[in-house]
Order: C-alpha cells, then structure tokens, then sequence
C-alpha cells in the first residue's frame, strides 16, 4: 500500500464516521503525540541492550507495531489536513541533514 492509498483509506474512514470535523491539526498533533507517548512507554525501562530486541518478544513486537500504525496514521492524517507531502519534505529534510552535517574525512 502506498503513502496515497493509506491516505485515502483514512479521509474514506474518517468520512464515514463524520469525523473529519474533528480532525483539525491541534487535534490531530495531540493525537500523535499521546501515540508517540504510548510507543515511548513500551521502551521506558528497557535498557539499550533490551530495546534492541524488544520485537523478539512476540507480545512486545504486537504492541510495539501497533503504536508504530498509530504514529504513522495521524502523521499521514496531519500532513493531510496541512496539505504537506511527506515524502517530499522528508526528501528536503533528508538533503538538508546531509549539507548541515557533512561525513568527517578519515
């Protein structure tokens, strides 16, 4: 499933339900933040080594991809709303990182 498809499932789901009313970007940036918050508790105690390999428990590595589903959907409904292109603007982060911290020479 692309970016667009996702996209489109979500303004279809939210339609349905009558919820686009409620999906102003306040709204949805607290949204993504308490899902953020729920996935930074599935790590919380975890030491380094632990997060790691969190994922090879199977109950951990379920709930660890459900929050990881949660972030991604109302990042996706956030730039929706805004009207910004994920990828592109990943794309300029990505190219603007690489100016901003150029590799050392060896």
């Amino acid at each position: 499933m692309s970016l667009d498809e996702i996209r489109s499932r979500l303004r279809q789901f939210a339609a349905a339900r009558d919820w686009e009313q409620f999906h102003t970007p306040k709204n949805l940036a607290m949204a993504l933040s308490g899902e953020v918050g729920e996935l930074t508790a599935l790590f919380q105690w975890l030491t380094p080594e632990q997060s790691v390999v969190a994922t090879h428990d199977p109950d951990r590595a379920a709930k660890i991809e459900d929050e990881l589903a949660d972030v991604l959907l109302y990042l996706v409904q956030l730039a929706d709303v805004l009207g910004v292109d994920l990828l592109a603007a990943g794309e300029a982060k990505i190219a603007r990182n690489e100016t901003r911290f150029p590799v050392s020479p060896s």
